[in-house]
This record gives structure tokens, sequence and C-alpha cells, in this order.
């Protein structure tokens, strides 16, 4: 007895000693990197006057609302692409979204981005799965969190399309106001990580719609990941189908790279690329930066100047669509508006071939379900390439018109040529205008530091010319 009292004493003794020297490692904090490099290439403490777009947003969503939205609701787009362009959106700040599986420091990355470690600011991370949210945020005069469901509500934000996911989904919906200069020039969203053993539908929203809302407004897609997660899954593996057509918005970051030894990062490196490889299908590869995103100093005997100037790449990217804002917004809605005219050229050649084909006794239902199933025996695509300045490349598929015209009646339309009046115009002529002259005008004006608000002024109301101070020289 005696000498088990004696044993447990002595086991005692040394988890207390291993506890204090665990205390003393805890106490010791680890050296802090140096932040100057993301000050300088983001330029976070010039002491300049803020940016007034005013002008330039103000004509661009005059050409939309004038030129491009009485197409697209005539004719319907918005239920064929489910993406429907609100002022917000229009007048909104660039957008950079993270994605990647869960743990991989994607949380801990906007941290340290902006600062925010030891701040009651900062996001929640750890070891473990930690965010279960869509977390956006967004610039503010003081911290402020607000809820999915007032962001959805608030017509002025580009959030409001976001009601269509459900209240499960904006209970998992949460918007930051942090007081940084960063934010008042860009908006980062986090995302809740991929698990792979995790089935979909037990988030009880649908995840992949969701994300792809936010991939079709994102100008900057980092996707994280962590040397020790490399393997892919089929949630990961559908995530990279909702990215193509986006490689050019895309970063591959893997992160925590100062955990591995020089042979070892080398391998890590290799199989990420061969992870990736069958899911990227595309002449050029992204982007791939290699360093460890935290404010921790980088690890003894690692490569820290190569990490550095990695860190350095990555904020010049960043930097470099805070800097093209305006010119990826105009391109943007000049892009939907070139989709608009094709589908309303498909939909008025879907309706000419109709009429033609209608007889007295023909049944109508049946004609046109012939019309829908074999469009290629109606020359119903090819006639749109060969008497229009279409790309075939950018003619829509064939089978979401079978979809569009199961809840839309032919019957609901009107041709183009209907679509005139002796004081508006006519829908194709306005947009067709906007696609060629309009927008290219106005981007033009930018490259060359003109007021883009200063001819037309009296017609669309714009203010004073923009200072774009992010505009290279």
């Amino acid at each position: 007895m005696r000498a088990l009292l004696l044993l447990c004493c002595c086991l005692a003794s040394l988890l207390l000693s291993g506890q204090a020297e665990e205390t003393e490692d805890v106490s010791e904090e680890a050296p802090m990197r140096d932040r100057s490099h993301i000050e300088k290439t983001l330029m976070l403490n010039e002491d300049k006057p803020a940016d007034d777009y005013t002008a330039v947003l103000q004509r661009l969503r005059k050409i939309y609302h004038t030129s491009i939205k009485p197409l697209e609701q005539s004719y319907k787009y918005n239920e064929l692409r489910q993406h429907e362009i609100t002022d917000g959106e229009i007048t909104s700040k660039p957008m950079v979204l993270f994605l990647g599986p869960w743990s991989v420091g994607k949380s801990t990355m906007i941290n340290y981005l902006l600062g925010l470690e030891d701040t009651r600011y900062q996001l929640y991370t750890g070891a473990e799965p930690t965010t279960s949210e869509f977390t956006v945020l967004m610039h503010g005069p003081k911290l402020k969190t607000i809820e999915g469901i007032v962001m959805a509500a608030d017509s002025a934000r580009s959030f409001s399309p976001l009601e269509k996911f459900g209240q499960n989904f904006l209970e998992k919906l949460i918007g930051i106001e942090v007081p940084h200069k960063l934010l008042e020039r860009v908006t980062f969203v986090d995302t809740p990580g991929i698990i792979e053993n995790r089935k979909q539908q037990e988030r009880g929203y649908p995840f992949n719609d969701v994300c792809q809302w936010f991939i079709d407004r994102a100008d900057l897609i980092f996707v994280v990941f962590d040397p020790t997660k490399l393997d892919v899954g089929l949630e990961l593996e559908t995530l990279f189908r909702q990215l193509k057509g986006r490689e050019s918005q895309i970063r591959i970051i893997l992160n925590k790279a100062d955990n591995l030894a020089t042979q070892m990062l080398m391998r890590v490196y290799g199989a990420l690329f061969w992870s990736l490889a069958p899911l990227i299908n595309v002449t050029e590869p992204p982007r791939v930066y290699v360093s460890s995103f935290w404010p921790q100093d980088y690890k003894p005997d690692t490569h820290r100047e190569l990490f550095l100037k990695e860190e350095i790449s990555l904020l010049e990217d960043l930097n470099q669509v805070i800097e093209n804002r305006l010119e990826n917004k105009i391109a943007f809605i000049r892009q939907h508006a070139i989709r608009v005219r094709i589908h309303a050229l498909l939909v008025d050649r879907y309706l000419q071939t109709y009429k033609d084909k209608m007889t007295f006794f023909s049944d109508g239902e049946l004609v046109f379900k012939d019309i829908v199933e074999d469009p290629d025996k109606f020359y119903i695509f090819k006639t749109i390439l060969a008497k229009t300045n279409v790309s075939k490349f950018d003619l829509p598929n064939r089978e979401a018109y079978k979809d569009f015209f199961g809840i839309n009646p032919i019957s609901n339309f009107k041709l183009l040529s209907q679509q005139c009046s002796y004081m508006g115009g006519c829908f194709l002529e306005k947009i067709e205008r906007a696609i060629t002259q309009e927008l290219p005008g106005l981007l033009g004006s930018l490259g060359l530091g003109k007021n883009p608000g200063a001819p037309n002024c009296d017609k669309t109301g714009c203010g004073e010319a923009p200072k774009n101070r992010y505009r290279k020289h």
C-alpha cells in the first residue's frame, strides 16, 4: 500500500512538473512577423482622400437600366441564368472569396491580412472545423455584426438575392463591419470548410448553389490548401466544376509551407498539382502561392525570402483587383449584356420558327415541342450564327431551353421587331448600342483619364469626374 501511495505521489509530481514546463512554453510568445510589406503593397498608410466613383457608377447604372434591363426582363433572362443584377451589385466593392477544405487557414489568413489577431474583431480559428457560416467582412465606422436576414432585407446591399436560398441559409450568413482601411476598397468572404465525409444535405441549405452565387460575383478567388489536406473528394471536385470558366480569377494557395522541410515541400507541391490536374483542365494552370499566411514569424531554417516574395506577389495580385475595380465592373456588365442579347435573339428565332410552322389545323403544343426537342432540325442556332455577329462559343446549351420553355410558354413572348416604341426606340438597338458604343466608350474614357460623364451629363445626370488613385499612369 505504501509502495502504491509512493508511486502515485511520483506520478503527480511528474504531471505537475510537465504542466509547469508546458505553461512556461505557452508563456513564451512566438516572435511576430513584420507587417510593413502589407501596408506598403496595399498602400494602407497613405493618407489620401477617398476616391469618388459616383459619376462612373451612376453612368454605368444608367446604361444598365435603360439599355439592358428592358430586354432582360422582356425575355426573362434571369430564369435561364439565375443571375439577377441589382443596383447594389453594380456599386459594390470588389469581392475576394476564400474557399478550401476545413482548417487550412482561411480565417487565419483574413485575420493576418487585416491585422485582426488578438483583437475583438478577429475571426475565430482553430485546428478543428470552426467556420460554419458564410462570413462577409465589410467596412463600417465601428465594429458591428449584421445577421444574414438583415443583410438580405437591405436592398442597398448586394446580398438581397440570397433570400432565394431560404431561411436556413440566412441563419448561416453573417456580416461583420470593421473600421479597416483595406475594407474601404474590398470585401472579404470567408466560407465554411469543405468536409468530405459529411453529406452535403446535412448542411440544411444548398451549399453548392450558395458557393456558385458568390463565385459568380467574386473578383478574386483564393482556394487555400494545407500540406496535410491534399485529398480530393466529391465536394471539392464539385467545387472545381463550379469554377470552370473563372480560371482567371482563381489563385491556389499552399498555406503553412514553413512547417515542411525543403524536400518535403517539393513533394507536397507536386502532389497538389497531381491532385488538381484532373479538376483544372486548362492550358495555363492557375497561379500557385506557397507561403504561410499568419502573423507568427517563419520557422527557422525555412525559405523565408521565397515565402516573403510569394506573399508580396499575392498582395500585388489583390491590389491589382482593387486598381481595376471600375474596368472589371464595366466589363462584367458588358459580358452580361452580350448574354442577354444572345438569349433574346434565340427566343425571337424560336418564336419566329413557331409562327412559320403553325397552320390553321396545327396543334401548337406539338409543333413547338418538335422545335424544342430538335432545334438543329429547324436551324435555330445556325441561323443566329449566320445572320448575327454572335460567336458559336458564346451560344448557351440547347438543353437549357427545354427547361426554359417548360416554365415559360412561347406564347408569352413577342418578336424583337415588336419590341419598339416611338419614344423609347427598339430594345435590340439599345442593347447593341450599349455593347458596341456606350460601355466601350466608358471603359476607354477610364484608360485615358477623361471624365466619362462629361459628354452626356444632361442625359445621364452624372456628377463630377472621379479621381481614380488606383489607376496606373
